[in-house]
């Protein structure tokens, strides 16, 4: 079986050179548990150097010092919080949950059954432009999408005799790459906009946040981004990756093939359809029954209403994961009795040991990070120098986008950023004539683009680990070279987009136009 990569001849070869350097130069590093070991110490000795280093929080006058990770206190929290700092690493909990009825699906044969209907029926060409905008719209269902949608595109690409990691790359691409694509408002408008309207108020006290302020950008990034995408992935991506000649399924998964269903696996299909109208009806139930609503925020008002719904869909999609995978298998012949699917629930879990070790050390190089308190006090710093750089509003925009894009790289939060950056630039913008919904439009659009590029990024090595389910010894940098083409497409399409709408001062959403009037007592100071 081949499984390394095999440019076909009619890529371009200067362009499969430079990202094929990218890849060996990557892959010499070492493995990805060592990176985020020198990251650790990286950041324990530069937290030791800078201690004392510090900002003004704008908002609350508050003092961000930079704090030693050497001081006796931090050691003897580190050594004594190690349990605590793994479990709370954010996207482990909602991996390993939905894993456990994915293992069922997946080994029952439901994926394949499923996933083989569909690839018939859809054009090849058409897989990647849907995968992508499918992963714009995922954004609502947060980590989720990360452990449901990419590993199922992986199996919907082989499947379609394509390369699994092409499958992988459109839906990274879409899920976080294009993150600032939120073609349909939801909570995350709620919490970036809610940190800015404190900042806003800071020059116009009667400010009040507009949950659908961004809509209008936000919806022409995901416009651009999905020809971009389609774009990169047909002439770049997959042309370099090349024929997939492996199997259908992962390297540790039994292949099974693609072919007619036969009459057990559509009656299979015929029960879990069933049982998926099941968990759809008591998750509809549970929100919308009058008088019984818990996955509803009563006491909040619009889309932050979802809140609940949008934190229980983890445990809505193991469920039915869970429950019409059983159905399918105790249908179609492949599951005979619970124990079997307790067995398969094992065999899930077990595949995501490699994943486990990483986010130890992940855990915690993020997690002394956010101690050392370096993150505050960069942004703060950075956003003061946007604002000693008396650029015209053009040019400040964009090197907001540039400022924001490069902080990706280190530090992973988009709010925990901002709420420092904030109450710096959207006041000085604010000044100048921009809205605070640009501002924080041209932040969030900077924001996204090299998330898929960070081996420091939280859900990095989750998809690494998915990949290496199809080839065992892809690396980091091979990882790194395989999205490269996407956030440097997003990077000369978001400067394109931001500088035409700044120019254009087109509305960044409905009510939320992107020029802004001074009040004149503040524009007089």
């Amino acid at each position: 079986m081949t499984t390394t990569l095999d440019p076909k001849d009619g890529a371009p070869r200067a362009r499969r050179g430079v990202l094929d350097r990218i890849a060996a130069i990557g892959d010499a590093l070492p493995d990805p548990v060592f990176i985020f070991l020198a990251c650790i110490g990286l950041v324990m000795i530069g937290s030791a150097a800078a201690a004392g280093w510090s900002a003004v929080n704008p908002v609350t006058g508050e003092a961000l010092r930079v704090e030693s990770l050497l001081t006796e206190a931090n050691l003897g929290r580190l050594l004594t919080q190690m349990p605590a700092t793994m479990a709370a690493f954010p996207p482990l909990g909602l991996v390993l949950v939905v894993m456990l009825g994915a293992g069922v699906a997946e080994r029952s044969g439901l994926f394949h059954a499923l996933l083989g209907g569909a690839v018939r029926r859809l054009p090849s060409k058409a897989l990647t432009p849907s995968l992508f905008i499918v992963g714009l719209l995922s954004h609502h269902a947060s980590d989720a999408a990360y452990v449901v949608l990419i590993p199922l595109a992986a199996l919907i690409y082989a499947e379609a005799g394509r390369h699994p990691l092409t499958g992988i790359a459109v839906a990274y691409a879409g899920i976080s790459g294009a993150f600032a694509g939120n073609v349909i408002p939801g909570q995350f408008d709620v919490l970036i906009l809610g940190i800015t309207e404190p900042a806003a108020r800071l020059i116009d006290p009667a400010f009040t946040m507009n949950p659908l302020g961004n809509w209008w950008f936000t919806l022409a990034i995901g416009v651009l981004f999905a020809p971009i995408a389609w774009f990169v992935t047909d002439r770049i991506v997959e042309p370099r990756l090349g024929a997939w000649r492996g199997p259908a399924s992962p390297v540790d998964e039994p292949a099974i093939a693609l072919g007619e269903l036969t009459a057990a696996q559509r009656r299979g299909l015929v029960r879990a359809g069933l049982a998926a109208l099941v968990v759809i009806g008591l998750f509809a139930a549970l929100t919308l029954w009058p008088g019984f609503t818990p996955l509803i925020d009563e006491s909040a008002t619009g889309p932050q209403r979802m809140t609940p719904f949008y934190r229980a869909l983890i445990a809505a999609f193991m469920l039915l994961f869970l429950a019409t995978g059983w159905a399918y298998g105790a249908a179609a012949g492949t599951v005979r009795n619970h124990r079997e699917v307790v067995a398969m629930m094992g065999d899930g879990m077990r595949a995501m040991a490699p994943y486990l070790v990483l986010v130890f050390f992940a855990a915690h190089f993020v997690t002394l990070f956010a101690w050392s308190n370096l993150g505050p006090v960069m942004a703060v710093r950075g956003a003061e120098t946007l604002q000693a750089l008396n650029l015209p509003t053009p040019l400040l925009l964009l090197s907001l986008l540039s400022m924001s894009a490069g902080l990706d790289l280190v530090i992973g939060s988009a709010s925990a950023k901002w709420a420092a950056m904030a109450p710096v630039v959207v006041p000085m913008l604010m000044l100048l004539g921009v809205s605070p919904e640009m501002t924080t439009a041209a932040y969030r659009m900077g924001d996204s683009i090299f998330n898929v590029v960070t081996p420091l990024a939280s859900n990095f090595p989750l998809v690494l680990v998915m990949c290496r389910r199809w080839i065992p010894e892809f690396g980091v940098g091979s990882m790194i070279a395989l999205m490269a083409p996407y956030s440097a497409a997003f990077l000369l399409g978001g400067f394109l987009l931001l500088g035409t709408w700044t120019a254009l001062e087109l509305p960044v959403g409905p009510g939320a136009p992107a020029a802004y009037a001074p009040p004149a007592a503040a524009a007089g100071r």
